[in-house]
C-alpha cells in the first residue's frame, strides 16, 4: 500500500520500523531535517522536510494516489487538519492520534464530520490496559480475543508455583480446565511450547481461554482473583485522569501524587472523589507516610522513564502492591526484561500496534477485512491475531493436523458462533469462525499466511 505518515516521534517512528518490513511504500513527512535524514539512512522509505498540514506538502508526497494517511504529530489540531486535507485531496483512509480529553468526548462527531477511519488516544489506550490489571492484578498483561470471550493473560510463574518443573502436557492433565499455554518467556528466548515442554520458575508465561475458565486457572494455582480495592498514583497528567475516571467508576479508591499545584486545582475539580496530594511522589518519606506499605496497587505514571522504574524497584522492597509503571523508550525493553519492575505500560507500542492492526485489516488478497485483532508481544518477536474466517478460505473444512503450518505458528483457539474451544488435531475451521493464531512469524494479514505453503 501507499501510505503517508505525518510526524515522527516516537510513535511515528514505531510505524515506520514495522509498516517498512511488510512492503509498504512509505512517505514520511516531518518538520526536523535532521530527524528525517536520520529515518531515511535507517529504513526503506522517502522522506520529505515540511508541516504535513501544508496541502502543497502532502501533494509532494502523494497524497492524491495514497491508500492511507497516518497523523502523529504531538499536535491534535495538526493531525485532524491533516486527515481532512488527506479527505478532500486523496479520498485515502486516513488515522489520527489526539489526546486532548475535551477531543475525546467528541470523537465520534469529529470522526463522522471529517471523515476519520480511526482516531486513537495513546494516553486514554494506556489507562483502559491498567484499568484491567488492577481489576485482575495476578496478571501482567492481558488481550482480548473474540469480543471479550477469550483472554490471553500474561503472568510470571513464582518459585512456589503448582506449574513449576512440570510439563505442559502435565499441568493440562492435572487442572482439567480448557486452558491453554501458548508462550513462554524465558529471559531473553520466547518459545511456543510443545506438550513436553518444561515450565521453570520466573517463567512468564501467556494463557489462553475463556474468562471464567481462566478465572478457574489462577484459582487453582492460588493466584489472587479480586481486584483492588485502592491505589495510589504517582503523577497526575491525562493517562492519570483517564485511569482515576475508570477506577472511581469501579468504586476503588484513589490517591494521586502531582508535584504541579495548579495540575492539583484541575484534577480536584475533574476527580472530586479522588484524594489529590500535592507532593513529590518520587519522594519516599511522603509515599511511606501516604501509606505505600499497605498499599493495594501502585501506578507509576510520571515523565521520566528513570523514576518510574526505580519507584517500582523501591515498592517492591516495603511493599506487596500490583505495580504497573508506564515507559516510553523502547531502549529499555532489555533492561525492564531482566528485572522485577511489574506490568509496563508503553503508549508507543500500544499505539503503534492499533494502528498495524488496521493497517494489516484494510486489504487482502481475498477483498474482505479478516484481521480483527492483533497483539504484539516480547519486543515483537510474537504475535497473536485474530482472523475472521471467509467463504473460499482453503483452511475450512480440514482437520487441523493435515494443516501444513509454518514452523513457530499454533491455532490457539476457535470461536464457533459464540462458543471457544480450544482445537484438537481432528477439529475443522468453518466459515465465519474466529480463529486465534500464536506465531512467531510476522507480517500474517490473512488466515491462508499460516500455511507453509504461502
Amino acid at each position: 500500500m501507499q501510505i503517508v505518515i505525518v510526524g515522527c516521534g516516537n510513535v511515528g517512528r514505531s510505524l515506520i520500523e514495522q509498516l517498512s518490513k511488510e512492503n509498504h511504500n512509505i512517505t514520511v513527512i516531518e518538520e526536523d531535517s535532521d530527524v528525517i535524514q536520520n529515518v531515511v539512512n535507517n529504513y526503506d522509505v522517502m522522506g520529505i522536510v515540511g508541516n504535513g498540514a501544508s496541502y502543497s506538502i502532502l501533494k509532494d508526497a502523494g497524497i492524491e494516489s495514497a491508500d492511507l494517511m497516518i497523523a502523529v504529530t504531538d499536535s491534535d489540531e495538526i493531525n485532524l487538519l491533516c486527515c481532512l486535507i488527506a479527505r478532500k485531496t486523496g479520498h485515502c483512509h486516513t488515522i489520527a492520534r489526539v489526546r486532548n480529553p475535551v477531543y475525546s468526548r467528541e470523537i465520534d462527531f469529529i470522526k463522522e464530520e471529517l471523515g476519520l477511519s480511526m482516531v486513537i488516544n495513546p494516553e486514554e489506550a494506556c489507562a483502559n490496559e491498567a484499568a484491567r490489571l488492577l481489576k485482575f492484578p495476578s496478571a501482567n498483561k492481558i488481550d482480548t480475543f473474540a469480543k471479550g470471550r477469550a483472554e490471553l493473560i500474561r503472568l510470571t510463574v513464582s518459585d512456589d508455583s503448582k506449574l513449576c518443573d512440570k510439563s505442559v502436557k502435565d499441568i493440562a492433565q492435572e487442572l482439567k480446565l480448557p486452558v491453554l499455554i501458548g508462550i513462554v518467556r524465558r529471559g531473553d528466548e520466547v518459545f511456543i511450547p510443545n506438550g513436553s515442554f518444561i515450565i521453570r520458575a520466573k517463567d512468564e508465561i501467556s494463557v489462553i481461554g475463556t474468562p471464567r475458565k481462566m478465572l478457574a486457572f489462577f484459582k487453582k494455582n492460588n493466584m489472587p482473583t479480586v481486584g483492588v480495592k485502592s491505589t495510589i498514583i504517582v503523577g497526575g497528567g491525562q493517562t492519570c485522569y483517564y485511569l482515576a475516571q475508570q477506577l472511581i467508576a469501579f468504586g476503588i479508591d484513589v490517591k494521586i501524587f502531582e508535584s504541579n499545584a495548579d495540575r492539583c486545582d484541575e484534577l480536584a475539580s475533574l476527580l472530586p472523589e479522588a484524594l489529590i496530594i500535592h507532593a513529590d511522589g518520587t519522594d519516599r518519606a511522603e509515599l511511606l507516610e501516604e501509606g505505600l506499605v499497605g498499599a493495594e496497587s501502585f501506578v507509576v505514571l510520571t515523565g521520566v522513564d528513570e523514576e518510574n522504574i526505580m519507584l517500582s524497584l523501591y515498592t517492591a522492597t516495603v511493599s506487596k502492591a500490583k505495580r504497573i509503571i508506564r515507559v516510553h523508550r523502547a531502549g529499555y525493553n532489555e533492561l525492564i526484561g531482566t528485572l522485577d519492575v511489574g506490568s509496563v505500560l508503553n503508549p508507543r507500542n500500544i499505539t503503534a500496534d492499533k494502528i498495524v492492526q488496521y493497517v494489516r485489516g484494510m486489504t487482502n488478497s481475498m477483498g474482505s477485512q479478516q484481521l480483527e485483532s492483533l497483539y504484539k508481544m516480547d519486543d515483537d518477536k510474537v504475535e497473536a491475531l485474530e482472523f475472521i474466517i471467509p467463504a473460499g478460505s482453503p483452511v475450512i473444512g480440514i482437520p487441523l493436523h493435515e494443516l501444513p503450518l509454518k514452523k513457530g505458528t499454533l491455532i490457539a483457539c476457535i470461536n464457533h458462533h459464540g462458543e471457544i474451544t480450544l482445537p484438537t488435531g481432528q477439529s475443522q475451521i468453518q466459515e465465519g469462525d474466529s480463529v486465534i493464531i500464536i506465531t512467531t512469524c510476522t507480517g500474517f494479514d490473512e488466515i491462508e499466511d499460516i500455511l507453509a505453503d504461502r
